[in-house]
């Protein structure tokens, strides 16, 4: 890594280790210290979601016109206000505010930092650093929940203050270390039209939209998130404790395994990625998710001990992590790679937009975990052989260079300064 990249996976650590302090302790903040109840805490969620929701849209406009420095720096200030503010609110409406404007700040860097790791790497080692910022993030949020876990005490609110002051302070900290980041030259969007008016394809929404690939990436990869990490607090959770059986303290094992596998594998996994076809690395996932959810939905049956019901949900957080570990050096990575160049931050966004829905309907699967376990586990059964389906269709779509990034790392290095991303044309084209 070059002293660049060195600065941004640091600054993206740091970030993931405030995150890690507060995420897992809004509800109790909000419901338990401050007295405002479930309803208000389920709201504070919805702000917080709805506060990227509404950023996102424009988030990759303004990266490749401004560059994704600045857009990282007003992110980090706009969640740094957010987190302190909510530390300090009492009352619904500043908590609803505050929440709002973390969940936009948080939303609007993820683009904005992938960006930046895509200028400062070439397509031959785009996978590596993306695998070491998934690696970076789940080991910040890791340390940063055990170590928030130790201070927080609901008899004590300043408690909960002092962890969202740290969180604010890591927000500024990232600001503070992405302004000392150098960029390489990248083109902007105003470089990047075509000169050919038949080419030009409109404005960058419109050009996205009629890329097929893309368009058939952002599918795939809501379904992804869905299936997967929308689950993940919701649904898979409301499944364990109501049909399993699943005491809290096995459901936090549970996430413990997820957080081990990701950090264990990440760079085992690694290996494989480099030198496998992207779709069908996805494809795997999809199978390896398929035998997660048979799992555990052997752990709701009741046959056996509370022993077994626990290691098998156990095992299925273990292989969802396996699985997350394949997927962050293909699926960022890839998005790079089908973006034409000067529309990095475009695509970007929109991948994070999809992310950010997917998330916000996955609290959908509570009542069929909690009230229809089998048919719950049934219908995510099919969703994740749904997902080796449309990742083996979407192959079909993708340049050998762009579905197997080890075809690169034969190409000569470019003399000049890293590109943005393997210009590729929509199939159609």
């Amino acid at each position: 890594m070059g002293a660049a990249m060195r600065r941004i996976q640091a600054g993206n650590a740091l970030t993931a280790f405030g995150i890690g302090f507060t995420v897992p302790f809004l509800y109790i903040y909000v419901a338990q210290v401050r007295g405002l109840g479930a309803a208000t805490a389920t709201c504070a969620f919805v702000a917080f979601a709805l506060g990227a929701l509404l950023a996102l849209p424009l988030t990759g406009r303004v990266i490749d016109r401004r560059g994704p420095v600045p857009v990282v720096m007003g992110a980090a200030v706009a969640a740094s206000v957010g987190a302190i503010s909510l530390g300090l609110s009492t009352g619904v409406v500043p908590i609803l505010l505050s929440a709002l404007a973390l969940g936009a700040g948080q939303a609007v860097m993820q683009p904005a930092l992938a960006t930046m790791i895509v200028w400062c790497s070439t397509p031959s080692t785009r996978t590596r650093a993306f695998a070491l910022q998934f690696f970076m993030q789940n080991l910040g949020l890791g340390i940063g929940g055990l170590i928030g876990g130790q201070i927080v005490d609901v008899d004590r609110p300043g408690s909960f203050t002092l962890l969202f002051g740290i969180e604010a302070v890591m927000f500024l900290v990232l600001a503070g270390v992405i302004a000392t980041v150098r960029m390489p030259h990248a083109p902007s969007i105003k470089d990047a039209v075509p000169k050919d008016p038949a080419q030009r394809g409109g404005g960058g929404w419109k050009r996205l939209l009629e890329h097929k690939a893309m368009v058939q990436l952002c599918v795939l990869g809501f379904v992804i998130f869905f299936a997967c990490y929308g689950q993940f607090e919701s649904g898979l959770a409301a499944f364990g404790t109501e049909a399993a059986g699943i005491s809290p303290s096995t459901l936090g094992f549970a996430l413990a395994a997820n957080t081990g596998a990701i950090v264990v594998a990440q760079f085992v996994v690694l290996r494989l990625v480099e030198k496998r076809r992207r779709s069908r690395v996805i494809a795997l996932v999809g199978l390896i998710w398929t035998g997660a959810w048979l799992i555990a939905g052997f752990s709701g049956l009741g046959h056996g001990s509370a022993m077994m019901a626990a290691a098998a949900f156990i095992s299925t957080y273990a292989l969802f992590g396996i699985g997350e570990a394949m997927l962050s050096p293909t699926l960022a990575p890839l998005v790079a790679d089908l973006a034409p160049e000067g529309s990095i931050g475009q695509y970007n966004s929109a991948f994070a937009l999809v992310k950010q829905m997917a998330l916000a309907l996955g609290p959908l699967g509570v009542p069929l975990g909690a009230g229809l376990p089998m048919l719950y586990i049934g219908i995510f059964v099919a969703v994740s052989l749904g997902i080796a389906w449309l990742a083996l269709r979407l192959g079909k779509q993708l340049t050998p260079a762009q579905d197997n990034p080890s075809l690169l790392k034969a190409a000569p290095a470019p003399v000049a300064v890293p590109r943005a991303a393997v210009i590729a044309e929509p199939v159609s084209a």
